[in-house]
């Protein structure tokens, strides 16, 4: 009831109700603001890793080569359906589709655009999560054996549609006395697929398996394995039941060596940004003591009467917990509020600040992907309202303890 009272005292009562709003507000913001940045770090995150993941291999099963009756080497598997074959067997193997690749000169409509060709049957691009059926996509796949698929990036870039044609260039084509001429192959667009990473919308092409081979002159064998796997999470457990399977010569790649690097860059980032923002909460939370100590001072007189009256120190240390733990405990609150609306009302909230700067705020050729992502996690939530509740409590205490200590006679010698 004595705290309340002296949260609710005006200043011409005593009282410090400015210094309290400004503390709320200061904590609000913070809680805020950490649990949004928390949010959208984990949105991106997860975004990243879920293209990642959705559109590429989980693992990538290559050879060292063989060696031909004429003693040159080729590269790749020549036994590519039995290698898939007992990759798929591995206990939680999802998927394994020999592969053919290259990179080829793409032109249509004038335009010409590097691509990376991957020559897929068609049943295996179907169970490509970000690619196949059941992603955003124009088209029919069930035409891709007439045709390219190509991505959404690609298309734009060169005003391609479904129907169009575009011929691929590649400089290792024909053999001939003369040496080796470019081979030059128009193809119709049957699918135009939209993965969600901006590199891949713009760089790849999907060609049917067999006309892949006889295109890059790689009869009779694949590039490489693509594998995809239950819980990529956990990709190590895989690496060496996959290698096993794959042969003597096989060698793997997975995901996390490919992607290693910018996901320890996030991480890295993303502890530094957790420190700064704990510093912005830290300062909120240091508000509370100016105010407290301000109001010890103001009340300096009631807590010798109340002291005289046979209020113990250890009341009076509560009262003056209570009212600055209480600042610190609503404005933790309110910012988990308005963090959790940010993190559930972003699209429409970044819709607004593109349209208010006149757009281009999101690059995706420099992220990677199209939109900001966020993802609202317990976790986050939790140590968010733990570091904003433990820090209002402890800067609490001295003020406090301050007020607990104080002499009555002293506090009453000029009253």
């Amino acid at each position: 009831m004595i705290a309340w009272r002296y949260l609710r005292a005006k200043r011409a009562e005593g009282g410090v109700s400015v210094m309290t709003w400004i503390s709320l507000i200061g904590i609000t913001l913070a809680v805020f603001a950490l649990i949004a940045t928390l949010a959208v770090r984990a949105g991106f995150r997860a975004e990243f890793v879920d293209t990642i993941l959705g559109a590429n291999a989980h693992v990538t099963v290559y050879a060292s080569g063989d060696v031909d009756a004429t003693g040159r080497v080729e590269r790749g598997f020549g036994d590519y359906d039995a290698v898939a074959t007992r990759i798929a067997a591995v206990p939680g193997v999802t998927r394994a589709a020999p592969l053919v690749k290259g990179q080829v000169m793409a032109t249509a409509n004038g335009v010409n655009m590097g691509a990376e060709v991957f020559g897929i049957r068609a049943a295996d691009l179907r169970t490509i999560p970000r690619i196949g059926e059941g992603a955003q996509h124009e088209g029919d796949l069930a035409r891709f054996d007439e045709g390219i698929a190509i991505g959404a990036g690609l298309a734009r870039e060169m005003n391609l549609m479904v129907g169009d044609r575009v011929r691929l260039i590649s400089p290792d084509g024909v053999k001939t006395a003369f040496g080796t001429s470019p081979r030059v192959n128009a193809y119709e667009v049957v699918y135009i697929f939209t993965a969600g990473r901006y590199d891949i919308d713009r760089t790849r092409v999907y060609l049917p398996f067999t006309e892949a081979q006889s295109y890059f002159n790689r009869e009779g064998r694949a590039d490489e394995i693509e594998v995809m796997v239950q819980d990529p999470e956990q990709i190590e457990a895989y690496e060496l039941p996959v290698m096993q399977a794959a042969g003597d010569r096989a060698m793997i790649w997975t995901w996390r060596d490919s992607a290693g690097a910018f996901l320890r860059a996030l991480t890295i980032e993303d502890n530094v940004m957790f420190i700064i923002l704990s510093i912005l909460v830290l300062i909120a939370a240091m508000n509370i003591v100016s105010g407290l100590i301000m109001l010890v001072k103001n009340k300096g007189r009631d807590i010798g009467i109340l002291r005289t009256m046979g209020l113990t120190e250890g009341a009076i240390l509560r009262v003056f917990f209570i009212c600055g733990a209480s600042t610190g405990l609503i404005g933790t609150l309110l910012g988990v509020g308005l963090g959790c609306l940010f993190a559930l009302y972003i699209d429409p909230i970044f819709s607004f600040v593109n349209y208010v700067s006149g757009g281009g705020v999101w690059d995706p050729s420099v992220r990677g992907i199209y939109e900001l992502p966020a993802k609202l996690q317990a976790g986050d939530v939790l140590s968010a309202v733990g570091l904003s509740l433990g820090l209002s409590f402890v800067v609490t205490i001295f003020p406090a303890r301050r007020a607990a200590r104080m002499n009555p006679v002293e506090a009453l010698r000029y009253e």
